[in-house]
């Protein structure tokens, strides 16, 4: 099966209006940069977006945000784009906003086939509205169900053209989760090597869970809030 596709349009060539989307990163860190913007060109409509966060007015998801390409967003922080908060309260935007473990666990639960999880996060609160309670051990937990994506997006370090990746520091984050979770999974990479060259030992998603890949280009790496210290 060959994997290796050109570009970010050709990776997305087949995601329609109405898919709903995994975007691995966490702020700006790891996003899948080219992917994003060939969404943008695209012109794509009423997506549903499951990513930590939002991005900022003028990169990653903001940038479809701007668009109107966002029809609902699932996320656990948004405080960085304004666009968001105005459609939001305008009631352009359907938003919801979950617990960052939950988050994670949701993904989690997507790639090991479980269709759900008992958690403890949002018991007692609005998340736990509509949802089903469980009682073990004397405590309460709330059943979550597991995310169900048409594609995951994602962007590692390196990978090879079998789809093995390997993620770098930070940029990890909710890549590889989001990458096993997928029904289709497409990887952005730095740089693509051949099979054989990446040691196994520092593989974070086994190649069985990517289904397309391409070498990016380009990459901003961008910084939501930089904060320097003053001159002594």
């Amino acid at each position: 099966m060959n994997k290796v596709v050109a570009n970010a349009d050709e990776a997305i060539k087949d995601i329609e209006s109405g898919a709903t989307l995994m975007l691995g990163g966490f702020g700006l860190c790891g996003i899948p940069e080219n992917c994003i913007s060939a969404l943008v060109r695209k012109g794509v409509k009423d997506l549903t977006c499951i990513s930590n966060n939002a991005g900022v007015d003028d990169f990653g998801i903001g940038l479809m945000l701007q668009q109107k390409q966002v029809k609902k967003m699932v996320s656990s922080y948004v405080g960085e784009n304004a666009e968001f908060e105005r459609q939001l309260l305008s009631g352009e935007l359907e938003v919801e906003l979950i617990p960052q473990g939950t988050l994670a666990t949701r993904c989690m639960a997507a790639g090991y086939g479980m269709p759900a999880v008992y958690l403890l996060a949002g018991v007692g609160t609005e998340i736990a509205e509509g949802k089903e309670l469980r009682t073990f051990n004397g405590k309460e937990y709330l059943l979550e169900e597991a995310f169900d994506s048409d594609f995951a997006i994602v962007k590692a370090w390196k990978g090879d053209t079998m789809g093995n990746l390997i993620f770098k520091d930070t940029a990890r984050n909710f890549n590889p989760l989001m990458a096993m979770a997928g029904k289709i999974t497409i990887a952005e990479v730095e740089e693509l090597v051949q099979p054989g060259e990446l040691d196994p030992n520092f593989v974070h998603v086994p190649g069985v869970y990517v289904h397309r890949i391409f070498q990016g280009s380009d990459y901003e790496k961008r910084i939501e809030q930089r904060t320097v210290r003053a001159k002594a």
